[in-house]
């Protein structure tokens, strides 16, 4: 028997309230992200994670596996599940390890998984890849029938109440007694130049990216 969902509201942030965020910052983390851990709780009571990448498409975030994986089976028919996303946008160097930190994006959306419907399947796949590589959908073939069945796209809504989103900005939080340097370190994710198979220009979709992550043009 499937567990029942919890009934308490996602949103609410009991520790450090003034770190939760608004509807856009949840957006802009599970758009920025990609990557981030699907959970639940199998029938025979054992916790189940999996990294994996996912996209958001709208009010739904979609993550796709193996037709054949048993575990992505027991989350489509039902089980509640939550999806979790982390970026680390830089350290907190304070005067103290105590007063260490990071600044942070991290969102949490939790539900039930939809089976996507066999009509949207292609157009969901899509979605998810262009969220990975923007464009790279327009400069392939479409998706084969076999492809399409052998893939199970799962579709998580986020609905009010299940979701929360969290963010820390800045630096470590001032002392009176603070001796030497402190302040914090940016991070950021960056591309590095991409390996060729063979001979032949980057695909637009390909270059774009490398430009857009290293900040910098395309040779």
């Amino acid at each position: 028997m499937l567990a029942t969902m919890p009934s308490d509201d996602l949103s609410t942030l009991t520790r450090k309230p003034e770190r939760g965020g608004e509807r856009a910052l949840l957006d802009e983390i599970l758009d920025e992200a990609t990557v981030g851990v699907l959970s639940t709780v199998t029938d025979d009571g054992l916790p189940w994670s999996v990294p994996m990448l996912a996209a958001r498409d709208g009010d739904r975030l979609l993550v796709h596996g193996s037709s054949g994986a048993g575990a992505l089976r027991h989350v489509a028919a039902g089980a509640p599940v939550t999806f979790t996303a982390f970026i680390v946008d830089g350290l907190v160097v304070a005067d103290t390890l105590f007063d260490h930190s990071v600044n942070y994006r991290s969102a949490v959306v939790r539900g039930r998984l939809e089976t996507v419907s066999a009509d949207d399947a292609q157009r969901s796949l899509d979605v998810f890849s262009d969220a990975i590589l923007p464009g790279r959908s327009a400069e392939v073939r479409d998706h084969t029938r076999k492809e399409l069945s052998a893939t199970a796209i799962l579709a998580l809504p986020i609905v009010d109440g299940g979701w929360l989103a969290k963010a820390r900005a800045g630096g470590p939080g001032s002392g009176d007694d603070t001796h030497g340097w402190t302040g914090h370190i940016p991070t950021r994710r960056v591309y590095d130049e991409p390996i060729t198979d063979h001979d032949g220009e980057l695909p637009d979709s390909v270059a774009g990216l490398y430009r857009q992550k290293t900040n910098r043009s395309h040779p």
